[in-house]
């Protein structure tokens, strides 16, 4: 660490907020270089780099200089990855778990209201919402892949392999429901 790094660290810890951006500023690719390789995702790369300065903001105060300031960066943007990824599974897991149950529920009152609910209506319940919309606006609602890809904004082809997948998994979903 240079003299010049060491100051501007040092104004930004007392509050300095112009030493706080130059600070960061000098940092900002560096951190997002590293920050890309880890996601391997521009977008969220993009936004851990910026979640990671903010919580460096945050915690100006508690950088103590044992380590280089860019590695302390790398430290808090690499934990605050693993805890969005944890997050992210997490969630997903609920989700899972709470479809199930909506399922369910939207089964009973369906037929409560004395219509029926197909077996195609279970299978669509287990599908991610990706695939299920890709299914319903394509074979339900009878919209083009065009037509979808732009509602969605998403490349045709990203719609075709949507549906394609779905229906694969439906036809799983519905062979092992009949064995």
């Amino acid at each position: 660490m240079n003299l010049e790094e060491r100051d501007l660290i040092r104004q930004a810890q007392q509050g300095d907020a112009a030493a706080m951006a130059r600070l960061f500023k000098q940092h900002y690719s560096f951190l997002y270089k590293y920050m890309l390789k880890v996601t391997m995702n521009p977008t969220i790369a993009e936004d851990m780099t910026q979640d990671t300065i903010v919580r460096c903001i945050e915690n100006m105060s508690r950088y103590n200089g044992s380590s280089s300031f860019s590695s302390w960066m790398m430290t808090v943007g690499t934990r605050l990855y693993i805890d969005n990824t944890r997050r992210r599974q997490r969630e997903k897991k609920w989700m899972e778990q709470e479809g199930a149950d909506i399922s369910r529920r939207m089964r009973w009152q369906m037929e409560r209201q004395g219509e029926s609910w197909s077996e195609m209506l279970d299978g669509l319940s287990r599908l991610s919402g990706d695939h299920r919309i890709a299914i319903l606006l394509k074979h339900y609602y009878g919209y083009s892949y065009e037509e979808i890809g732009n509602m969605l904004d998403i490349p045709e082809g990203t719609v075709k392999s949507r549906t394609a997948y779905g229906i694969k998994q439906l036809r799983k979903e519905m062979t092992s429901d009949v064995q």
